[in-house]
């Protein structure tokens, strides 16, 4: 008998090797990965550059703690900023201790604006983690059940109402903060269209709120910018980042500008790993490659000839109800739970993954070719017509 947890519904596949876009099994069968690791493995399996880099860190030190200075992690906050323009970076080791610290900031904001009590502003089928705070911020009744009490402190909205949260606003002077991603992953693809990123930027300027950008699953250039917020030209004040950040070793970090910038001293956070060497020297590798290989720029074509390809292979199939997505993060919503195409998938040699129950979601690696674009297409769109006519 296993002695893990039984926190997993695992397929029955386990991998040993990968190279490039493609994961081996046991077996010596081959997969198509375009879930890369639940958006992770941004630079795919057994990148160069990357396990040069681990390898050569770990050679030298793994780990000293936050009680010295890392140069790394300096170095990666640097890049960082280049990037987004925001100011300051914590680092952690994933994404929902992002997210813990950005609700951290929203309360310590509220509290020095004098707010008894500080609330955020959370929106419907969001996912912002499973610890006790960021599993209450998330809108999914069926992971916080059993789990009650929940950490006060959270109204929830529709996502994209723009008008829903200035109503909120007006009756409740209590709020600190708006938390939101750009792109929901876990909550079926949902894009937050420009016009409504800019209205909420105006109106947490105008109420002295800050903007949290939950940017774990959509950020290091998954839809065809760095962040998600970067399609509508507007900035944060706090952005947190993980999966995708050091292409498969953990990590995450929790970002500042604005209103947010300065607010954490010494004493009001920490982690013990958060930016050690091995994590930042990996950090470091996937941003060099993601510039020098012009990754996002190669999201941005990828992406969309897996989109086209799958519109004109699904043309007027009944059941197919969009096509959406940025970049390469993409999904395919059926009109009926879809749960068993994740296993067919496997057994035909291809990793994706389901979420929302009726959204079949693509993250493939940023180093995916156009001609992984033609075969991702040609095996997912008959296992979509066959499932639909069939069931």
């Amino acid at each position: 008998m296993s002695h893990l947890m039984n926190t997993y519904a695992r397929l029955p596949v386990a991998f040993t090797h990968g190279e490039g876009v493609w994961l081996y099994d046991e077996a010596g069968k081959r997969y198509l990965d375009a879930l890369s690791g639940i958006a992770v493995n941004t630079l795919g399996h057994n990148h160069p550059a990357l396990v040069k880099a681990i390898a050569g860190q770990a050679a030298r030190v793994l780990h000293t703690s936050n009680l010295y200075a890392i140069p790394l992690q300096e170095q990666l906050a640097d890049r960082i900023a280049e990037a987004s323009g925001m100011d300051e970076v914590f680092f952690c080791n994933s994404g929902c201790e992002a997210n813990e610290a950005a609700i951290k900031l929203a309360r310590m904001h509220g509290h020095q604006k004098g707010i008894e009590l500080p609330h955020i502003i959370v929106m419907e089928n969001a996912f912002h983690g499973r610890t006790l705070a960021t599993l209450s911020a998330t809108g999914n009744r069926k992971t916080q059940a059993g789990f009650e009490p929940l950490v006060q402190g959270f109204i929830r909205v529709p996502y994209r109402d723009i008008e829903a949260i200035r109503k909120i606003g007006e009756h409740n002077h209590g709020i600190a903060a708006v938390m939101l991603e750009m792109i929901q992953g876990e909550g079926g693809v949902n894009v937050a269209d420009e016009a409504f990123q800019r209205d909420l930027r105006a109106l947490c300027d105008e109420k002295g709120w800050l903007m949290i950008c939950d940017e774990v699953q959509c950020g290091m250039g998954r839809t065809g910018k760095w962040f998600g917020w970067q399609h509508a030209g507007v900035m944060p004040d706090v952005m947190t980042l993980a999966k995708g950040l050091a292409s498969g070793v953990p990590i995450g970090a929790c970002v500042t500008a604005g209103k947010a910038k300065g607010l954490f001293g010494p004493g009001n956070h920490g982690s013990t790993f958060g930016g050690n060497p091995l994590a930042c020297a990996a950090g470091l590798a996937t941003f060099d490659a993601i510039v020098d290989d012009k990754l996002i720029e190669n999201a941005v074509t990828v992406g969309e000839a897996i989109r086209k390809g799958l519109a004109e292979a699904l043309d007027g199939v009944a059941g197919v109800v969009d096509i959406r997505g940025r970049g390469l993060m993409i999904g395919i919503e059926l009109d009926r739970p879809c749960g068993v195409l994740m296993e067919r998938a496997a057994e035909q040699g291809l990793l994706l993954s389901i979420t929302s129950e009726r959204v079949v979601r693509l993250l493939p690696a940023l180093t995916f070719t156009p001609a992984d674009a033609q075969t991702l297409v040609s095996m997912l769109a008959p296992m979509i017509r066959d499932f639909l006519a069939r069931g």
